[in-house]
C-alpha cells in the first residue's frame, strides 16, 4: 500500500473511530489521547489534503459521524499529530445575535489559524479549551 492509500485509510479510521468517542469519554481525555500519538514512519500528504479527505468523509456519513466542527477538529488533530506536525485544537463559545450560545472548534499552530474554512471566525469566540494544554509552568 502506498503513503497516500495508507493516509486515506487512517483518515476512514479516525472518522469512523473517533466522532462516536466524543460521546463515551470525555472530550478533554480523547484529546490528550489524541495528542500523544506518534507520528507514523512514512511521509503525510499536504494538510490540505488531510482536511479535503476529512471533511469531505464527515458529510457524507450519517450520525454519530455527521461533519461538525468538533468532530472534523478532533479528526483534523489527530492527523496531523500522527503525521508529526504541531496543531493546537481550541474550543470557543460566543452568544449569538438572538442571545444563544454556540460553540465552535478551530485548529492553530503558532496561533494562525489552521485549515479553517474561511467563513468561519474563531476570533469572536472566548476559548474555554486548547489541546494541547498550556503548560502551566511555562513562562
Amino acid at each position: 500500500m502506498n503513503g497516500k492509500l495508507r493516509w486515506k485509510a487512517r483518515t476512514v479510521l479516525a472518522a469512523l473511530t473517533l466522532p462516536p468517542l466524543l460521546s463515551a469519554v470525555s472530550f478533554a481525555r480523547l484529546a490528550r489521547w489524541v495528542g500523544r500519538r506518534r507520528p507514523a514512519r512514512e511521509s503525510a500528504p499536504p494538510e490540505a489534503d488531510l482536511a479535503e479527505w476529512t471533511e469531505t468523509l464527515l458529510r457524507r456519513l450519517p450520525p454519530p459521524w455527521r461533519y461538525t466542527c468538533l468532530r472534523r477538529g478532533i479528526v483534523l488533530y489527530y492527523l496531523l499529530r500522527k503525521s508529526g506536525r504541531e496543531a493546537t485544537l481550541h474550543i470557543g463559545v460566543r452568544r449569538d445575535a438572538t442571545g444563544a450560545f454556540v460553540a465552535h472548534a478551530w485548529l492553530t499552530r503558532g496561533g494562525t489559524l489552521l485549515l479553517e474554512p474561511a467563513t468561519n471566525q474563531p476570533d469572536q469566540y472566548r476559548v474555554i479549551a486548547s489541546f494541547p494544554e498550556a503548560d502551566p509552568a511555562a513562562p
